[in-house]
Parts: structure tokens; sequence; C-alpha cells
């Protein structure tokens, strides 16, 4: 664990003193640019903050390569060799979209090689944990792990609407998702403790946790497309890796609860922004619009149309995820006769946080009534 605790920290500090380097030069790119209509701030920001999350996470990657612990995680490079590639055309594709908006064919064929080059490297959903399910055929666990990655990229870009949103949602998907892969690794092997999704999650946790102080609002640089493919290229292959892992394990805890499956967890993680994708997706079809087609009309805009500030939203919304993320999690070690009351308990508690302005205006309108 010690070791993963200094790159969380390495991988932090280098986004947190790394940002505001790429916000100076980035100001250089943003003279005489429009604020869109569906925008919450009212001047141009810098959309290149996903760059410092990217170069603090191959940062902490490198090393990473350097310590003793992960020797075993670096023995075969191939896959993390596909991560690299694949951040390199991050970093073209999302520059090329911040700088010049790429309409969303583009970036969509962009999102699918991007999943094909993390295939070709080994990285590939061969199994899933429920029973001993196996996944022989190439071209389907190929088509899975595509289908899985652009996915979860889009998942997590219809999360980036106000500021600090993306970054903090990412933050709390990658420790959930270090915390399940740690304790996996620790069943796995009694020896080495160290292991692809885990090494990639903790690495990702300090670099949004970095970033988010410049970005939380007000914020002062945006992580822009680079940013969000980064985090949802990590997490869906720190979810592919996982597969492997649980398919190696004898355990039944592991194998037969369903929020543990390896294509189900990232989601369950990014809870918010896939409800979000998918309501956005039906909420365009039916007004005949294409499904990437960007509005004013996703949960963090309804919040704001609530009477929530900005602020208040994006807690709200990390509320939310946190109380997600936590359950999937604690199912694997609290009885459900124990956990069930909690959650429910926490979800009302929440539920009455979130719509208190609306529920209050009511309460006030009916005694108004009632008064007179």
């Amino acid at each position: 664990m010690r070791s993963y605790v200094v790159l969380i920290a390495f991988s932090f500090a280098t986004a947190f003193l790394l940002t505001p380097m790429i916000r100076s030069v980035g100001e250089r790119f943003i003279r005489g640019q429009l604020v869109r209509e569906r925008d919450q701030h009212q001047a141009p920001i810098v959309k290149f903050g996903g760059l410092g999350i990217m170069i603090a996470f191959g940062a902490g990657l490198w090393l990473a390569s350097q310590l003793s612990f992960f020797s075993g995680v670096f023995e075969n490079s191939d896959p993390l060799r596909g991560v690299g590639i694949a951040l390199i055309l991050i970093a073209v594709l999302g520059l090329w979209d911040d700088v010049g908006d790429l309409r969303w064919y583009y970036k969509a064929a962009g999102q699918v090689v991007i999943g094909i080059v993390i295939a070709a490297h080994g990285l590939v959903i061969r199994s899933l944990p429920v029973g001993t399910w196996r996944i022989e055929e190439p071209w389907v666990q190929g088509a899975l792990t595509v289908f899985l990655v652009v996915l979860t990229m889009n998942a997590i870009n219809f999360s980036d609407g106000l500021d600090g949103l993306a970054a903090g949602l990412a933050a709390i998907g990658a420790a959930t998702f270090f915390i399940y892969s740690y304790i996996l690794a620790t069943h796995v092997s009694a020896d080495d403790y160290a292991n692809v999704g885990a090494l990639l999650c903790a690495l990702l946790l300090g670099a949004c946790l970095g970033f988010l102080p410049h970005n939380f609002n007000p914020a002062n640089i945006f992580m822009g497309e680079t940013g969000v493919l980064t985090i949802g290229l990590i997490l869906s292959v720190s979810a592919i890796a996982v597969t492997g892992d649980v398919q190696g394990l004898d355990a039944h805890r592991f194998r037969n609860v369903p929020a543990y499956m390896p294509m189900v967890l990232p989601m369950v993680i990014v809870f918010l922004p896939v409800l979000d994708l998918s309501l956005s997706v039906v909420r365009r079809l039916l007004n005949k619009r294409s499904p990437f087609s960007p509005d004013s009309k996703h949960i963090h805009h309804r919040m704001l149309s609530q009477g929530h500030s900005v602020r208040k939203s994006v807690v709200l919304l990390y509320v939310w995820a946190a109380l997600v993320a936590a359950t999937v999690v604690l199912i694997a070690f609290i009885p459900l006769a124990v956990l069930i009351p909690i959650i429910v308990i926490l979800v009302i508690g929440a539920a009455l946080l979130t719509w208190w302005p609306l529920v209050s205006v009511r309460f006030v309108n009916l005694r108004r009534r009632l008064d007179k």
C-alpha cells in the first residue's frame, strides 16, 4: 500500500504544479474565442487542462516502473505500451477538438480507433465474473473491449458540464476502483499485491485530485476533450484488466456479486454520467437530433434550474456518486441486512438535499394558500 500512496502523492503534485503552466500557455489560444450558449461561464477559459492530467499520469507510470513493488506489472509491457499509444492519440484528438471543435462523427471514429489500439495490445475482455463464463471468440473480446472504452469515454464526457464535476466524479470512481482492485489483488496472490487496475486508478486518482483545485468553481481552467477521454480510457482499461484477475479467483463473493462485474463496475462508479448519457440520447432522438449534438438539458443543468448554485450542484452530484460507489464496495464486506437500511437512509437524505429547493418552494406556496 505504501507504494500506491507514493504514486498518488506524486501524480497529485505533478498535476497540481503543472496545470497553472498549461493555463498560462493556453491563454494565448483563447483570445477572441466566443462563449457558447450552453456554457456556464461568462468569459473564455483555457480547455487544455487534460494535458496536466495526462502528463501527471504518464510521469506516475514511469515512476511505478522504477519501483520493485510493481515489477510484476511491467513484466509484460505490451498492454501498458498500448495505453501509452492510446494516450498519444487522445492528445492529438483532444487538442484538435478543443481548438477546432470537431464534428461528432470524427470524434466517434477516433474513440473507436483508440479502443482498437487497446484491444490490439492484449487488453481485452476475456471473461465475466459470473460463475465460469469465458469469452472465447477473439472478435467478441475485441468488440466488447472497444464498446466499453467508447461508452466510458462518452459517459465521462457527458458529465463535464460544471466546474469540477468531471474531475471529482473521476476521482471518486478511481478511488472506488482502486480499493476494489487492491482488495482483489490480495485475494489473487498472497505475495504480490500489485496489479494493473489498482496501479492505473491510483495514478488517475492523484492526477484528478491535483487538477481539481484549479477546476473547482470558479474554475480557471477546464480539462477539455483531452481530459475526459483520458479519464474514460483509464477507467475502462482498469475494468478490462480486472477481468483477468477475477477469472483466476475462486472466491464466490467476488465471482457472483453482480456489482463486481468488470463491465458493470465502471458504469456504476460513473452512474450519474451514464444515466445522463442515456437520457440525453433518448431525448435527442425523440427530438430528431443527433445523439451527439450538445444541449443544456443535462442533469447538472436541471439542478441549476431548480435553484442550486454551481458549487452546491457539484457537491450534491459528488454525494450521489460517492453513495453509489460506496454501496458497490461495501456490499462485499457488510451483510445486506445491515447495509440496505443504511443505504436507504443515506439515499433519503441525499434526495432531500437534492430536491429541497423544489420542496421548499411548494411548501411555501402551500402555506400561503392555507393562510388565505
